[in-house]
């Protein structure tokens, strides 16, 4: 396993489960313990950290609740929509989660599957034949695998290292994010589209946190000082009203804010050459306007679990049945993010965003 984000651990998680031997190599030193602000959860991403046996931790330190408000700029709510149950009845629609919480539940989870963990170490792949893959590691050890399950994200070095051309390609829109305390009104996410920024919104992550965020067009990051990501963003949220007034004068602390662009990737034809696949941002990438990136790097982890767990053949077909299982969901909700998005860039005013919102989601009740 190259990677230990939520893809990589839970493809760690479930394999061990299925009795099998997984070594997870990670170029963090912490295993981004403590990155992020907050993460936005729906049902088809709790199901399967359900599956993954962290259901309980994930509801105790987060935040669920079951709407979302469209808003004007001044805070005048305009529309409110009950958010779809993605994940069956028996879970909530949403829940908002402090990311490094998340990443640390997993943590412990691998750890207690019994998985080798590497961590500061990274992965070259030397030569593939019919039935395995030689790895030589940054320590300078070599091994050979059976399987390589490439998790390592966006900028996926084991993607390249493979023949696979296909590379992220920015969205035209870049995003400001910090984590800061709840107001007491605040019980689900609110999104105002327009004012200085295309969009900004906020998701309660526990009883007193919240993550904020602000969208606007995409800088080169070269011109925008590190030390100045506070003002900048601070600058943005202050003019939006109802809560944002509590949550700006919490902007204070630039190494606490995060600029990110939005950026898209869709692997197409398939997501493996020979015994290396790719799991999660490897093979794929959305803007966050759907809140589903997590959500579907989970569901890659357990399709792909399910299907070598069930096989004693791993052959192009069994990748191949993951890929064609895999893009037909993940197709719709990259476009419809991408979508909702450009809207916004093209100042489309009529543009139906709870419908599409609604028609993606529902979509999204179905099993992966």
């Amino acid at each position: 396993m190259i990677g230990g984000g939520a893809a990589g651990n839970a493809v760690t998680i479930l394999l061990r489960r299925a009795g099998l031997t997984v070594d997870l190599v990670e170029a963090k030193d912490d295993w981004n313990a403590t990155a992020g602000s907050g993460i936005t959860l729906q049902g088809n991403a709790l199901r399967v950290l359900r599956e993954l046996g962290v259901w309980e931790q994930v509801k105790a330190s987060g935040f669920g609740f079951g709407s979302v408000a469209i808003t004007a700029p001044d805070g005048t709510v305009l529309h409110t929509q009950e958010d779809l149950r993605t994940g069956g009845d028996d879970l909530p629609a949403t829940v908002g989660l402090q990311r490094p919480r998340l990443q640390r539940t997993l943590i412990k989870a691998v750890r207690d599957s019994g998985a080798t963990v590497r961590l500061g170490t990274t992965a070259e792949i030397l030569g593939q034949g019919p039935d395995g893959v030689r790895v030589r590691l940054s320590d300078g050890t070599e091994h050979r695998y059976d399987l390589v399950v490439a998790a390592d994200g966006l900028g996926s070095a084991t993607r390249a290292a493979i023949g696979i051309t296909a590379k992220p390609e920015p969205t035209g829109m870049a995003i400001w994010r910090v984590a800061a305390p709840r107001p007491v009104g605040v019980t689900r996410t609110d999104l105002a589209y327009g004012g200085p920024a295309y969009i900004a919104g906020y998701c309660p992550t526990s009883e007193t946190t919240l993550y904020a965020y602000v969208v606007e067009a995409n800088r080169d990051r070269a011109s925008i000082p590190p030390e100045s990501y506070a003002d900048e963003m601070r600058r943005l949220a202050s003019s939006y009203g109802g809560h944002w007034p509590e949550i700006t004068e919490h902007i204070t602390d630039p190494a606490k804010v995060n600029y990110t662009w939005f950026d898209r990737l869709l692997v197409e034809g398939s997501w493996h050459r020979g015994r290396v696949v790719l799991v999660g941002d490897a093979a794929h990438c959305c803007p966050p306007t759907l809140a589903q990136g997590a959500a579907l790097s989970l569901e890659d982890a357990w399709v792909l679990a399910q299907l070598l767990s069930a096989s004693d053949v791993w052959d192009d077909a069994l990748f191949q049945a993951y890929y064609e299982r895999r893009v037909a969901r993940v197709r719709p909700v990259v476009e419809a993010s991408v979508q909702i998005g450009r809207w916004q860039l093209d100042g489309v005013r009529d543009a139906d965003v709870p419908g599409l919102m609604a028609g993606t989601m529902t979509m999204l009740r179905e099993l992966p």
